[in-house]
């Protein structure tokens, strides 16, 4: 048996809640979202911006998976439609590095589903989460500079400009200049 056909079998326990808004369901991401969730991760025009490079096949996205499902900081889900079941991105939420009771997230959106104000949904949705379950107050997020659509998803959900910055991706072959975001919650 190789490793992907193990990673298929191995059954996780997460702590990570479904959680609902008007049109999507927030659900733990598994194994068997491999398959959806190639669609976005191989897509050049949602992997533009992203730190990670494009995968080429579903065993890529299932190393992913088994990568970020053991991990404790975060919280990651997929964005499920509720209208037909379809996984049409994904997203995480939990301590930033630099500061711990600061929280950052992130989301992925499949390009076929830009525009509609899915990621401001699931944003808003795990931003609430955090902070009514975790007492969270303080949250960051950032953007590339030539992504401003990432931007105005975080300025709906509150955030605010506050300075430029810039990330690179996990290779270290491409850096992008970039905007951070933060927002104060009572």
């Amino acid at each position: 048996m190789n490793i992907i056909q193990k990673i298929k079998q191995i059954k996780y326990i997460k702590t990570t809640p479904t959680l609902q808004t008007e049109r999507l369901i927030l659900r733990p991401i598994t194994p068997k979202d491999a398959d959806a969730a190639f669609v976005w991760l191989s897509d050049e025009k949602v992997n533009k911006f992203m730190p990670y490079n494009l995968y080429k096949n579903t065993d890529e996205v299932l190393l992913w998976i088994n990568v970020i499902l053991p991990d404790s900081d975060k919280y990651h889900w997929g964005f499920m439609l509720k209208e037909n079941n379809l996984l049409i991105g994904s997203g995480s939420i939990g301590p930033d590095k630099g500061n711990p009771d600061e929280w950052g997230f992130g989301y992925n959106i499949r390009s076929d589903y830009w525009n509609k104000g899915f990621a401001t949904e699931a944003a808003k949705r795990m931003i609430e989460f955090a902070h009514k379950e975790h007492g969270i107050k303080d949250f960051v997020a950032s953007h590339a500079v030539d992504n401003p659509a990432s931007g105005r998803v975080m300025e709906k959900c509150g955030l605010t400009f506050e300075r430029y910055t810039e990330y690179s991706t996990f290779d270290g072959k491409e850096k992008f200049k970039a905007k951070s975001y933060k927002l104060h919650l009572e």
